[in-house]
């Protein structure tokens, strides 16, 4: 492909997908791979073009050596050439890993979009280049398939989701790799990618492939095809669940410092089985401010619901319930849990409790500071939180990560430190997921404590009348 042709093609699709707006700040992912190299050049000769401000971003996954080594350098030499701001880190993939139960490929994406997120805030960037193609996007989508996943995770890879552009959807992977030989550039071969150790390697260089040669040499163009479909239906009904929960007039109210979402059950029964899962997704969106954990199962178990005398209600993650009753089906928070402190706050904040109140705060880490000592105000390092925290009593499951990076049960930690069996249901835990970040006036968990690596502080106070010290 043309230079001219190839960077005609991504200009164009920004503009179908309005990537960007003049005065915008970019920052693009930048792995020193053939994608991100193709992507970095594009937006640079774009920027003067469209007046965006384009930055860069690389991370060091510490898994490949002396070869992620030469990465990081070639990426710095690029840049340099190209006069755009850098910006890299370093990250240990392996240990987030083993730490967090997760693979290195899920590992090393979490850790990815966390330092681009955070650097983009301290770079002043309103968006975020990745260098995903349409390979990466047949990918996606068979990946999700196999899994299990309706039509948004059929629909593949958006061109924008949030501050994340993806502007070289438009491209066949030969087609970066021609255009980067007519500009003369080289690049990075990661040799990972040639490993089948990793499932979406597998699908990459065996399954694809395979399918192209003994089906159809144009499978992967049809499977993008049904994901556009796939895409704007899911697109419809999200709307459209959206649409009869607003017309409904009773939804996302405040009740009690919680929030809740509600719909007529007649106007809820009257409508399709997938309808009705667009609602109660919806529902819990609104209710919780999230979906990422919500399953078919969820699904399914509030569709069930069959109201007062026999099914009535359905729990559900980020401590929320279903009920259904005569009139309506309501989804807020369960009897006897209140809202607490989440990762993505960005100001001081007040949460009140039976007895007590919860105050929380972020602001940057400085090596002079002194971590207070005392019981009942902990400093966390931010930058290792994923998720929204819960502030709640214990679970089944739930567990700290204690020196040498080791797991202890929080059932084992309760009967080592004698802590009678009456007590531990009354003491309230800050937690990620089953990961107890704290047990309120015991001990914190060693994986969020501030270390040399912290940018970030989120520093919890736990207060009744005055500050408990």
């Amino acid at each position: 492909m043309e230079v001219q042709t190839c960077k005609k093609r991504v200009m164009e699709y920004m503009e179908v997908h309005r990537m960007a707006e003049p005065g915008d700040g970019i920052l693009a992912a930048v792995s020193g791979g053939a994608d991100s190299v193709c992507l970095l050049r594009i937006l640079s000769e774009l920027s003067g073009e469209y007046g965006f401000r384009l930055s860069a971003f690389h991370l060091n996954h510490g898994l490949r050596g002396a070869e992620a080594e030469r990465d990081e350098q070639y990426v710095k030499e690029l840049c340099g050439k190209l006069e755009i701001p850098l910006v890299t880190a370093r990250a240990d993939v392996a240990r987030y890993a083993r730490e967090n139960g997760l693979s290195e490929e899920e590992a090393g994406r979490r850790l990815r979009y966390r330092y681009l997120e955070q650097t983009a805030e301290k770079l002043s960037c309103d968006r975020i280049a990745t260098a995903h193609h349409r390979a990466d996007n047949v990918e996606t989508v068979l990946m999700n398939l196999f899994r299990g996943s309706g039509l948004k995770g059929l629909g593949g890879i958006r061109p924008v989701r949030g501050r994340v552009i993806r502007p070289l959807l438009c491209l066949e992977r030969d087609e970066i790799e021609a255009y980067l030989l007519d500009c003369g550039v080289s690049w990075c071969e990661d040799s990972t990618n040639r490993e089948l150790e990793y499932a979406r390697n597998r699908v990459r260089n065996v399954l694809v492939p395979w399918v192209k040669e003994n089906i159809n040499d144009r499978a992967g163009e049809h499977i993008l095809n049904t994901a556009k479909f796939a895409s704007q239906a899911d697109d419809y009904f999200e709307g459209l669940a959206d649409r009869l929960l607003d017309e409904d007039g009773s939804s996302g109210r405040d009740t009690d410092r919680k929030r809740e979402a509600s719909i007529r059950t007649e106007l809820f029964d009257s409508q399709p089985d997938i309808v009705k899962a667009y609602l109660v997704r919806a529902m819990i969106r609104r209710a919780a401010g999230q979906e990422k954990d919500i399953s078919a199962r969820h699904i399914e178990a509030v569709c069930a619901l069959t109201g007062p005398g026999r099914g009535t209600a359905a729990d559900l993650p980020y401590g929320i319930r279903a009920v259904r009753g005569y009139d309506r089906i309501t989804v807020t928070a369960k009897p006897g849990t209140k809202p607490g402190p989440t990762a993505d706050s960005k100001e001081e904040k007040k949460t009140e409790i039976p007895d007590f109140s919860v105050e929380t705060r972020k602001f940057p880490w400085k090596k002079e500071m002194e971590i207070p000592q005392k019981r009942y105000t902990k400093w966390f390092d931010y930058d290792k939180i994923m998720d929204t925290l819960s502030l709640r009593h214990r679970e089944s499951g739930d567990y700290f990560l204690i020196e040498g990076g080791k797991t202890k049960l929080l059932k084992r930690y309760f009967i080592d430190e004698k802590i009678p069996a009456g007590q531990r249901d009354q003491i309230w835990l800050l937690t990620e997921g089953n990961h107890v970040l704290w047990a309120i006036g015991y001990r914190i968990s060693e994986y969020y404590k501030i270390s040399e690596t912290t940018n970030t502080v989120l520093e919890v106070r736990i207060c009744k009348g005055e500050e408990h010290v």
